[in-house]
């Protein structure tokens, strides 16, 4: 079962999600997506709401169709380094805010932002 915030409407959150997932490459180029019917009870919602992520995905050339067969991660390698770098940058703009707001010296950032690197490469 999915969990969404109240402060968003679903759709968009289901949009972020899958975008994450193309970033990430949990979904990679040219897999096929779930059906809409599949991915509704997945994330137990209207498939209306599906399909208006999954239209939204295929606007932004996230997503491509092929009427016959489904749904498909696109294969444009460009578009998805380029969703990689927008969630980067998203990520570090609301990392650097929170930061400022807390006032913490840019060394201070640095060092903790290494280390907690460092810890990731150690679980990899």
């Amino acid at each position: 079962m999915e969990n969404f915030q109240t402060t968003q409407p679903i759709y968009l959150q289901i949009i972020a999600r899958i975008k994450r997932q193309i970033a990430t490459k949990e979904l990679v180029g040219g897999t096929q997506l779930a059906s809409v019917r599949d991915l509704a009870m997945n994330y137990q919602v209207n498939p209306n709401t599906v399909q208006r992520a999954l239209s939204e995905l295929e606007r932004d050339g996230l997503v491509r169709s092929d009427r016959t067969i489904g749904r498909f991660v696109t294969d444009d390698q460009a578009l998805i380094d380029a969703l990689h770098q927008e969630l980067f940058l998203e990520a570090t703009e609301n990392y650097v805010s929170e930061v400022n707001a807390l006032h913490i010296a840019v060394e201070n950032v640095l060092l903790a932002i290494e280390k907690q690197m460092k810890r990731g490469e150690d679980n990899d």
